[in-house]
């Protein structure tokens, strides 16, 4: 059974940091790309980073290009997000997608002062 799991959730003020983590199992984590996606209120979910099998290769959208950090250590199945001088908004809810098409639950972070 794939199981995503996401952790980090948080509300943080405009500037801050957060770093989020997804801890996978079910699936040969190392052999798959991973992604974080994110979905605001209102809005359809967007791609907001990629990440490739070895950790070689990553994207991110335009949007958080130099604030945006994506990491993965296949050694303990978990991907990371790390957010900095993050935005009202990045308000979304924050979510990891990989081993195919399996997503995770989601978790929420807030930007606000």
């Amino acid at each position: 059974q794939v199981q995503l799991v996401e952790s980090g959730r948080g509300l943080v003020q405009p500037g801050g940091s957060l770093r989020l983590s997804c801890e996978a199992s079910g699936f040969t984590f190392s052999r798959y790309a991973m992604s974080w996606y994110r979905q605001a209120p209102g809005k359809e979910r967007d791609l907001v980073a990629t990440i490739s099998s070895t950790g070689a290769i990553t994207n991110y959208a335009d949007s958080v290009k130099g604030r945006f950090f994506i990491s993965r250590r296949n050694l303990k199945n978990t991907v990371y997000l790390q957010m900095n001088n993050l935005k009202p908004e990045d308000t979304a809810v924050y979510y990891c997608k990989g081993g195919g098409e399996y997503w995770g639950q989601g978790t929420q972070v807030t930007v606000s002062s």
